[in-house]
């Protein structure tokens, strides 16, 4: 049964690719994409950051499944771990030490003013909603390890993430309503270079770098929670 659905599964991977060879103009040189991100990128969308007009301009539904991939590995660890909950186990808290106590207390509010920077800065600087929430996940990792019994508020984290999720998704839509495309720009792109530029971006890099940065710390939350 298994070598039937791996023969499946391939037989369809394979149709996939030869369909989508077939829509490639073969003899045209492979950096005309990429000649037109650079040439039109920041005329299209007004971000002189051209990483980022294409993770969330020209290929801004593909991000979209990255984040979905993200919320479904929160879930399933969530799943999992749901089923210890009624386990009561002693566990020992070995104190942390002096550096990273200290670390703790004044590194943390540090940390996460950075990951809210490269949120806000992503359309004009390498970084945006990925790396953002990666960094303020990271400031509450190190709250769990230095300063032992505080923890985060899972409800508050929860109304963090679906509001990150559907801001992402509503953008998409209204874009989808008024451009015919799924997070058309249905704003005013600003003055290249600018903070107010880029349109839509910044909003879509805040609602990912929101929902990012709630899923990591909730899937920190649980590690920590475990292995105490």
């Amino acid at each position: 049964m298994r070598k039937l659905i791996g023969i499946i599964l391939l037989t369809i991977i394979a149709a996939g690719i030869s369909l989508s060879l077939k829509e490639i103009p073969f003899g045209i040189p492979k950096t005309i994409i990429g000649n037109h991100f650079i040439n039109k990128g920041i005329e299209e969308t007004g971000a002189i950051n051209i990483v980022t007009s294409v993770v969330v301009g020209y290929r801004s539904f593909d991000t979209l499944g990255e984040i979905t991939v993200l919320f479904t590995a929160a879930i399933g660890l969530g799943a999992l771990f749901s089923l210890y909950k009624n386990k009561k186990t002693v566990i020992y808290k070995e104190p942390a030490s002096l550096i990273v106590y200290t670390g703790c207390r004044f590194l943390f509010p540090i940390i996460v003013l950075t990951g809210i920077y490269i949120i806000i800065h992503g359309h004009l600087t390498p970084g945006g909603g990925f790396q953002g929430g990666a960094i303020i996940a990271s400031a509450f990792l190190l709250m769990y390890l230095g300063c032992t019994g505080k923890r985060i508020n899972y409800k508050l984290s929860t109304i963090a993430e679906a509001v990150g999720g559907l801001t992402f998704i509503t953008l998409g839509i209204v874009g989808l309503i008024t451009g015919k495309d799924f997070l058309f720009n249905f704003i005013s792109k600003g003055e290249p270079a600018s903070l107010m530029s880029a349109g839509i971006i910044p909003l879509i890099y805040m609602a990912i770098g929101l929902k990012v940065g709630s899923e990591l710390t909730g899937i920190i939350d649980n590690l920590i929670e475990k292995s105490q």
